[in-house]
């Protein structure tokens, strides 16, 4: 095991420990799962999405403190409102690390389609990699379109384009940008250029 590995595989565990003592619903996102699905990029940073419930920041930021993190900025419960995101780190590691808040729609149906895997050896729950898909795409940074290159790519057998292009359609309408679906066949178009995407 790599160095980074074991950051990562320190800090789940330690966000783990956190969720199920508070009992709450979470998930990893972002790099850490598309690197788990086929990306080939490097990060230590690891973004997860946290259904807080009824339960409130203060409680949440306690058990992340109990468990070894920290804030990584002075306005994190402003930014728990605001922005709906806790940026904090894992003091024995120091893997940054930014929850996000769950609000009610998408994001309970992310959550409740999440599946345990075993990152860095640490088994947690993880986004469907349609799922994730959709994600990266409407974030549509460069790195966030290589990912979803890789993850096609890696996953061709398996993926279920039907299901990410109904949530990209609801994702459409719920937000106005009629360009996510097109941002997926453009993906696709990439993959297939090299002839091994999926159809």
């Amino acid at each position: 095991m790599r160095p980074a590995d074991s950051h990562i595989a320190e800090t789940l565990r330690a966000l783990r420990e956190a969720f199920e003592s508070l009992g709450l619903r979470w998930y990893v996102f972002g790099a850490q799962a598309a690197i788990l699905y086929g990306s080939s990029r490097m990060t230590e940073d690891v973004d997860v999405t946290l259904d807080p419930g009824r339960v409130t920041t203060k409680t949440i930021l306690e058990a992340l403190d109990d468990a070894g993190f920290s804030p990584r900025t002075e306005d994190i419960e402003v930014l728990a409102v605001t922005a709906r995101v806790l940026p904090i780190e894992h003091r024995g590691s120091g893997t940054p690390v930014d929850v996000v808040l769950a609000g009610p729609g998408l994001e309970e149906d992310f959550a409740s389609r999440a599946r345990h895997h075993s990152i860095a050896g640490e088994t947690v729950p993880v986004a469907a990699v349609e799922d994730l898909v959709v994600m990266k795409l409407l974030a549509h940074r460069p790195h966030d379109i290589e990912d979803v290159i890789a993850v096609l790519r890696a996953n061709r057998a398996t993926i279920d384009l039907d299901r990410a292009r109904v949530t990209l359609v609801e994702l459409e309408a719920a937000i106005e940008d009629d360009s996510l679906v097109s941002r997926l066949d453009e993906a696709l178009r990439r993959v297939r250029e090299k002839g091994d995407g999926p159809r």
